[in-house]
């Protein structure tokens, strides 16, 4: 086995991450925070060795390997009984990897330790598909000896996962790590063809309990049930929110923080999304940001499953939208008029085919164009963002486009920490309560272990495995009765799956949040910095991530936290084969490269649109609101998105 640390003095050095406070330790408040974000030393490099060491296999009668652990994979080759020239499976990337745990025998006389990795590797056809390997560590003459060393190797690889550093001394153990964040999960059972449940129960939960995380479950029943519950959530009792639905759960959630009175404590709360809905442009921007090839449906599931393992939160603009009866809602993602809006809401009808429904909103909406007349005006960034790539080249219209940001390099992430759950679930399976809960599933023990690796691994002869915790159990939890993170707002009920899918309808809208300051009261004069264009358009996108939906990338260059509101419009006069040929490179965030000379767009801080059609449909968020006049800014850095560590799947092979 021999397995040691190299000496090397860079290991005691943070990897670079985007908020460089650490998964455990993230403070609670602003100064705090700002200190934390400090810029980190320089990380580790990608080739060097951490530990390595020489381990057996289970069952006990396969081969032997030599394992080299670096910052960014597992190196994997085998030694008998014939080494192999070119290893299949020998490198594992650390972005392919939910999580580890450590295992014994259930076997009394068997003195050897044992670690399983739990990985996620693309198949041929690019799919992802479930992976585990177990090692045995049976250098020492006694169990502890064993354990102690398949500890250290499953502790370094959790670190790692986690962007914690390892010390220099060379004593890596089981207190490095932190408890668990503690998660909630919001889960839409309509979401994707209703697909949404049976994703979240077969992928979602097994894929976090791996990895190790806290979390509790809870089906939304109707719209606007998540915003009611985290209105009413006692926040110190979380470390995220995480909604399995489109991108509708999402603006709930963010908006229901932010209708508190203590908005400004709450909006800091991390959120992430998995994707299980028909849209999903968040989660399509978040797979981009962590590096991952563009994907659809099931693979874009588990590479942000994978990206939510890994923890690490990124500053969230947020868009503020004042309607024209004066209320207000807060948006993530995009404001619409016109063709896109027309899609998105018309399309509804046709939700049971999923995402197909916008390829068939789209047809129809082609055959039926329609052009609307409005006046946009707009307050431009301040300073004029570099060149695009020759790709992505904007071409210049009449001196009203400004040219898109390069992309800034990533800043790091921040991990993530609280211990066990405590909330009342109001489904009747125990099974959506995490390891750490306290009425622990045995099929959901710790790490996902136990019994499904005496099914996967067990051969005739070898005793099953049994988990061995990593991290030593938490305190008890309080009764949920007297320690309930609902403090206010209406009772939950319990979930049932006759309940018919939420309808559509005005979004609520908030009370309270940030002013603001850029924009004049809706209606008063703009002022002179202002430009200002009218005319009729085909359609009109605000949009602030580069993703209007998973498979189109609308904004090629924006960024969550650049402080702009990205503005891309189509006059009239454009042809249906034109406007077909923007969209279907958009799939590739080409179309600014096609000279399309209807096509414009600007980077912005606030703007105001006012339609001057009679008639129309207005979304925010893909959400329907009132027509009529409305007007937004940005929030810079608003929110915290949970997005993992940028760019760790560059390793994949």
């Amino acid at each position: 086995m021999n397995g040691h640390l190299q000496p090397e003095e860079q290991q005691n050095q943070r990897p670079k991450q985007e908020l460089t406070w650490s998964w455990g330790h993230g403070p609670k408040n602003s100064p705090d925070r700002a200190e934390a974000m400090a810029p980190p030393p320089p990380p580790l490099a990608a080739s060097t060795p951490l530990l390595h060491g020489e381990f057996g296999s289970y069952p006990a009668r396969g081969p032997r390997y030599a394992l080299t652990l670096t910052s960014q994979a597992l190196h994997i080759q085998r030694l008998r009984p014939k080494p192999e020239a070119r290893p299949r499976g020998g490198l594992v990337p650390l972005a392919e990897v939910s999580g580890c745990c450590t295992l014994r025998s259930r076997s009394p006389s068997d003195t050897a330790a044992y670690f399983c990795i739990y990985t996620y590797p693309r198949g041929r056809r690019g799919g992802r598909r479930r992976a585990s390997r177990t090692f045995r560590a049976d250098g020492a003459a006694t169990y502890e000896e064993n354990r102690s060393e398949a500890q250290r190797w499953a502790t370094a690889l959790m670190c790692l996962l986690r962007g914690l550093p390892l010390p220099g001394d060379g004593e890596i153990t089981p207190e490095l790590l932190p408890r668990p964040p503690r998660l909630l999960l919001l889960v839409n059972p309509f979401g994707g063809r209703g697909l949404a449940w049976q994703w979240c129960k077969n992928h979602v939960l097994p894929m976090i309990s791996e990895a190790g995380l806290s979390f509790n479950l809870i089906q939304t029943e109707r719209q606007n049930h998540a915003r009611e519950l985290v209105q009413g959530l006692s926040l110190s009792e979380w470390d995220g929110i995480v909604t399995l639905s489109g991108d509708g759960l999402l603006f709930e959630v963010l908006n229901g923080l932010l209708d508190r009175p203590d908005w400004e404590e709450a909006v800091k709360m991390p959120v992430g999304i998995l994707p299980c809905g028909s849209g999903n442009a968040l989660a399509g921007a978040v797979n981009q940001h962590g590096g991952f090839e563009p994907a659809l449906g099931l693979d874009l599931l588990l590479n942000c499953s994978l990206l939510l393992c890994r923890g690490g939160g990124h500053p969230l603009d947020l868009l503020s939208v004042t309607l024209a009866s004066g209320s207000r809602c807060f948006s993530f993602l995009s404001v619409a008029w016109g063709f896109v809006s027309d899609v998105d809401i018309q399309s509804e009808r046709f939700r049971a085919l999923g995402s197909a429904r916008f390829t068939l909103g789209t047809v129809l909406g082609l055959a039926t164009l329609h052009t609307y007349r409005g006046r946009l005006s707009y307050l431009p960034a301040s300073v004029e963002p570099a060149s695009p790539t020759p790709a992505h080249s904007l071409p210049r219209a009449k001196s009203e486009l400004t040219l898109t940001p390069e992309p800034a390099p990533p800043m790091a992430h921040s991990p993530l920490h609280r211990s066990v759950s405590d909330l009342p679930l109001p489904l009747p399976q125990p099974a959506l309560v995490s390891p750490g809960s306290p009425e622990p599933l045995p099929v959901l023990s710790l790490n996902g272990g136990g019994p499904e690796l005496a099914g996967d691994w067990g051969g005739a002869g070898d005793a099953p495995l049994s988990p061995d915790p990593l991290l030593p159990s938490p305190p008890s939890s309080p009764k949920v009765a007297s320690l309930s993170p609902i403090t206010e707002g209406p009772p939950e009920m319990p979930a049932s799956s006759g309940l018919p899918p939420p309808t559509s309808g005005a979004p609520a809208t908030s009370t309270w949040g940030p002013p603001d300051h850029l924009l004049p009261p809706l209606g008063s004069p703009l002022p002179p910095d202002w430009v200002t264009l009218e005319g009729d358009f085909v359609l009109l996108l605000a949009i602030s991530p580069s993703h209007l939906s998973a498979d189109l990338v609308a904004a090629p260059h924006a960024r969550f936290d650049d402080g702009l509101v990205h503005l891309c419009w189509v006059r009239s006069g454009i042809s249906r084969a034109a406007l077909l040929r923007l969209f279907l490179a958009m799939e590739r965030g080409s179309h600014f490269s096609l000279g399309c000379p209807q096509l414009g767009y600007a980077a912005a801080r606030a703007f105001r649109l006012e339609p001057l059609t009679p008639r129309g449909l207005l979304t925010v968020d893909g959400e329907l609101v009132e027509y009529g006049p409305l007007q937004a800014q940005v929030h810079p850095g608003l929110g915290t998105l949970l997005t993992g560590p940028p760019g760790c799947a560059g390793q994949e092979p």
